[in-house]
């Protein structure tokens, strides 16, 4: 399941690159700016027909005014993040498991067949609970004490699987704005620039260099915005199945003694 999902993000982004880099050659081409004035012209006809702009539309119009660069390097970053955390939350989802009625279900185990069977039980459960317990059973004979600190060892394992990939999105939450502002400084440079070739620093002069600085930050912010909603949400599931985890590893023990006092 994750190398499916894994592998649609790079086909997402193979196509997006590609898109990308044709857009980038049209850029270099005269006809580019001939795009953007006709792209300017339809919103301008829409405001002045009083009807509202298409979404699409709009975005087009501001992707191509903040640069294909910086902007497509964002894009990437949003595209990259958000496979890495639909994955995690699917894993996550997958993981959860009903821990009551698995202990009930080994606890059951215990009695009517002993380890085996109770090992049978958490091979056909999934999620980071069931292994931890089979791990611990793995160990019952060598005593409750083992087993306890085979549960602590591993459920150190289970929580660095939950967390697999979120320094990655930490990454892209960190960099997406970092690439904004970097185009922020880039349009400053170019204003400048058109200041000092125009030699006058009218509103017009400016006004391509400052668009380009502002909308490429708008579009760093946005992106980081909507990948720490993400990256929050799947750290607030990882505590909650934590403390699961936890709890049913209390419990567990909790049937480990009693089941070597009926021996």
């Amino acid at each position: 399941m994750k190398k499916f999902f894994m592998f649609l993000a790079v086909a997402g982004l193979m196509t997006f690159t590609a898109n990308i880099a044709s857009a980038q050659e049209e850029a270099a081409a005269p006809a580019a700016a001939q795009q953007v004035e006709e792209a300017e012209e339809v919103v301008d006809l829409f405001a002045g027909s009083g009807e509202e702009v298409p979404l699409h539309q709009a975005l087009k119009t501001k992707f191509i005014e903040g640069g294909a660069g910086f902007m497509s390097l964002i894009i990437i970053c949003l595209i990259l993040g958000m496979a890495i955390a639909i994955e995690r939350i699917l894993y996550l989802a997958f993981s959860k498991t009903n821990t009551t009625k698995l202990l009930e279900a080994v606890e059951a185990a215990l009695e009517k067949g002993g380890i085996e069977e109770a090992k049978k039980v958490c091979r056909e459960t999934r999620g980071p609970v069931a292994s931890i317990f089979y791990q611990g059973l793995l160990r019952a004979d060598q005593g409750v004490d083992v087993v306890e600190k085979t549960i602590v060892s591993y459920g150190g394992v289970q929580m660095s699987l939950m967390e697999n990939g979120l320094s990655w999105l930490a990454l892209f939450i960190g960099i997406a704005p970092s690439l904004g502002f970097l185009g922020t400084v880039i349009g400053m440079i170019q204003a400048f620039d058109a200041i000092q070739a125009a030699g006058d620093i009218s509103p017009n002069v400016v006004a391509g260099g400052m668009k380009v600085a502002l909308i490429t930050t708008v579009g760093g912010l946005i992106v980081a915005m909507i990948l720490q909603i993400f990256y929050n949400y799947i750290i607030a599931k990882i505590d909650a199945l934590s403390i699961d985890m936890e709890d049913s590893s209390i419990r567990f023990v909790d049937a480990m003694v009693k089941f070597n006092k009926k021996k």
